[in-house]
């Protein structure tokens, strides 16, 4: 058994991996808005030091992984909460547990997006990996949900990969998923918004492989890169997202 913590447990694909460790018979903390183990804001700097500081005092041993997992989605209309829960959410709590994940050579998992390759803002991506947070506000004057979204996502990818040999001098392995479209209730919520949903239905239609993802599935590949099958996997991103990534980016790799 080991001793695992994560964010965002409460529905779709975090409750799915949840679950999974859950079944497997591993001690689990929780991370959420609400319902969970350790309740806590993670779009806030206050929620996220309080979320740290509360797993490293119920996992005083150190931790054997962990798996940020809670985000938002393009549909959100206040677009600072995107970058600040999708990505300082992901990042500073990642750093916050370092010393704890190193005292047990734990593996950390990322939750991307396959839409992190996509065309972004630049500038925000730059600003989101240099921790400006006030470059970030002024980035996003103009932006649009889904563009947020995608960079965030991209940051996340990008902060993992320039941070993975550190990491792994530590004997902590990182890696991240890039989950495809997956059925969960906040998919559920774009695919119904008027300004998404057609284009949504669109994409969903293309997905080589026949339909759309499961949390499930996401569940699967995040279990294994955390075990110790996976021991020499550091610093990948894994798309998880039946051929998509494949078929629109057939050449980059």
């Amino acid at each position: 058994m080991k001793t695992y913590a994560m964010t965002g447990g409460a529905s779709g694909i975090g409750a799915a991996i949840k679950q999974c460790l859950l079944d497997a018979g591993h001690e689990l903390i929780v991370v959420d808005i609400a319902n969970a183990d350790i309740n806590a804001d993670l779009s806030s700097a206050e929620g996220r030091h309080s979320a740290i500081a509360s797993i490293i005092a119920a996992a005083p041993s150190g931790l054997d992984g962990f798996i940020a997992c809670a985000g938002v989605g393009s549909h959100v209309p206040k677009l600072p909460l995107i970058a600040a829960v999708n990505y300082f959410g992901t990042t500073e709590l990642v750093e916050g547990l370092r010393e704890s994940l190193a005292q047990k050579n734990g593996a950390v998992v990322l939750i991307s997006s396959n839409s992190a390759p996509m065309d972004t803002n630049q500038g925000y991506v730059d600003a989101l990996l240099a921790g400006d947070k006030a470059a970030v506000e002024a980035q996003l004057e103009g932006m649009e949900g889904q563009t947020v979204y995608s960079g965030s996502k991209q940051g996340v990818a990008r902060w993992m990969r320039r941070n993975t040999a550190e990491y792994a001098a530590q004997g902590i392995r990182m890696n991240a998923v890039a989950p495809g479209y997956t059925e969960t209730p906040m998919t559920a919520a774009v695919k119904e918004d008027p300004n998404y949903g057609d284009a949504i239905r669109q994409f969903v239609a293309t997905i080589p492989v026949g339909r759309p993802g499961l949390p499930e599935d996401m569940a699967k590949a995040v279990s294994f890169l955390m075990s110790e099958d996976a021991a020499f996997i550091c610093g990948s991103v894994l798309f998880v997202d039946g051929g998509h990534d494949a078929m629109m980016r057939p050449d980059q790799f």
